[in-house]
């Protein structure tokens, strides 16, 4: 399954400024809003990320999955990569996760890929 998310980096920078933290802590544990360095690109490629992870799982954000049940990560090498709950990973047999993360200019994309035995997982 596949999910992708586009945000628009000013859209969201407006966001942060007006709420601040408060409004990282919303999607974002302490760790991951560390790992952003708080720079809008990032936080706006996190927030698409969490947003393309609720997509590919075809459940959304909501009472099913929150935002802090996704949990981002960087590799040494600085690559993206995302954790589930050990709940979603055993119920849906879940065995591949993958998630590529980019900005450019006004925008930032996330593409996220879940490979499961069960499909639309959450859905049902």
């Amino acid at each position: 399954m596949v999910g992708i998310d586009l945000v628009s980096i000013k859209r969201f920078e407006n966001f942060y400024k007006k709420f601040g933290k408060k409004a990282l802590s919303r999607y974002l544990n302490p760790e991951e809003i560390e790992l952003s360095k708080k720079r809008v690109e990032t936080l706006s490629g996190f927030y698409a990320a969490k947003e393309a992870v609720s997509k590919a799982l075809g459940c959304g954000i909501g009472k099913e999955l929150g935002f802090h049940d996704i949990v981002l990560h960087k590799t040494k090498d600085n690559a993206p990569y995302f954790t589930l709950p050990k709940k979603i990973i055993k119920k849906y047999n879940i065995n591949n996760l993958s998630l590529s993360i980019t900005h450019e200019k006004e925008y930032a994309i996330a593409v996220a890929f879940i490979e499961a035995d069960k499909q639309n997982i959450l859905s049902h």
